[in-house]
C-alpha cells in the first residue's frame, strides 16, 4: 500500500478496495486449515452406514424377486400347462350328479400334472394345476403337488395335496377363507370329483398324520374318500401347517357337464 504526507502532516494511503479480500492462495489454504481431521470412530461409522444401505437396497430387491416376481414366472407356467391340457375350459350344461364308486387314476411318475383344483369361494377364475410330487421342482413351478403315497382321487384313502400359501404362485393363499360345507373341485381328463369341506385345523410340521388314509388316525383302516389341503401357515412362516380336510360327496364325468357349483347361471 502506498502512503502520503499531506500538508497537514497527516499520512493518508491509496485505498485498494479489493486489499480486504485474500488472494486465492489464501483462501486455499484457511479452507484446507478449517476442515477438521475425521476420527477413526467417524470413518468407522460412515463405512457401517454405507454396507447397511447397500444391504438394504440387495434386501428390497430380494423382496420384490421373492413375493412379486416369483409369482409371475410360476404364474405364467401354471397357466400354460392349464391351457396345454385343456384344464382352462370351464363349461358346459349341469351335469348329473353320481354317487357310485367313481373311476381312479393311476398314480402318475413324478411331475406329471393329472389333473387341476376348482374352487369357488376363491372366485369363478380359480383353476389350479396339480402335479405329482411335493419337491421344490412342484410346489415352486407347478404350483399344488400331490403327495406320492397317498391316495389318487377317487380312490378310498386321502388324496393328499401340497401348495405355497405366499410366493411362487401363491395356490393356498386364501386357505383360512374356507368353511365347512365349501365345495372343493377336482378335474381330471374324464372326471369331476366334488369334495365337501369337513374340518380345518393347524398343526406342527412333524404332525404327518393329517394326510393318513384316515386324517389323524394313522392305525385305522380307510372306508371313505378324503382330500387334505396343506399349506405353511401363518402367512410368511412355515413355523405350522394350516390343514384342510374334506370328503368325496359325489363325481360325474366331464363330458356329461360341469357341476352345480361351477354354474355361473349365464
Amino acid at each position: 500500500m502506498n502512503a502520503t504526507t499531506t500538508s497537514g502532516g497527516r499520512r493518508s494511503s491509496s485505498h485498494d478496495p479489493f486489499a480486504e479480500f485474500p488472494t486465492e492462495q489464501a483462501r486455499t489454504t484457511r479452507t484446507r486449515r478449517a476442515r477438521p481431521r475425521r476420527s477413526f470412530g467417524s470413518v468407522l461409522v460412515g463405512v457401517i452406514g454405507e454396507v447397511l444401505i447397500t444391504a438394504g437396497v440387495f434386501l428390497a430387491l430380494f423382496l420384490v424377486w421373492q413375493l412379486w416376481w416369483t409369482d409371475v414366472v410360476a404364474g405364467r407356467e401354471q397357466q400354460q400347462v392349464a391351457e396345454e391340457l385343456g384344464f382352462t375350459r370351464v363349461e358346459g350344461p349341469v351335469g348329473p350328479e353320481r354317487y357310485d364308486d367313481p373311476p381312479v387314476l393311476d398314480e402318475p411318475d413324478d411331475l406329471t400334472t393329472f389333473g387341476s383344483l376348482l374352487v369357488p369361494r376363491w372366485g369363478e377364475d380359480y383353476n389350479q394345476v396339480i402335479t405329482q410330487g411335493v419337491g421344490h421342482d412342484v410346489l415352486d413351478v407347478l404350483g399344488l403337488g400331490h403327495y406320492p403315497g397317498t391316495a389318487m382321487p377317487g380312490g378310498v384313502g386321502n388324496f393328499a395335496v401340497a401348495g405355497h400359501r405366499v410366493t411362487y404362485g401363491r395356490p393356498l393363499n386364501r386357505v383360512e377363507e374356507l368353511r365347512v360345507g365349501d365345495p372343493l373341485i377336482v378335474r381330471t381328463d374324464e372326471v369331476w370329483y366334488v369334495f365337501t369341506v369337513t374340518d380345518t385345523q393347524v398343526v406342527l410340521p412333524p404332525q404327518i398324520e393329517v394326510i393318513a388314509p384316515v386324517p389323524n388316525e394313522p392305525d385305522a383302516e380307510p372306508t371313505q374318500r378324503f382330500m387334505t389341503l396343506t399349506t405353511c401357515h401363518p402367512m410368511f412362516s412355515a413355523r405350522e401347517r394350516f390343514i384342510v380336510h374334506s370328503e368325496l360327496d359325489h363325481w360325474m364325468y366331464v363330458e356329461d357337464g360341469i357341476p352345480a357349483a361351477l354354474d355361473r347361471g349365464e
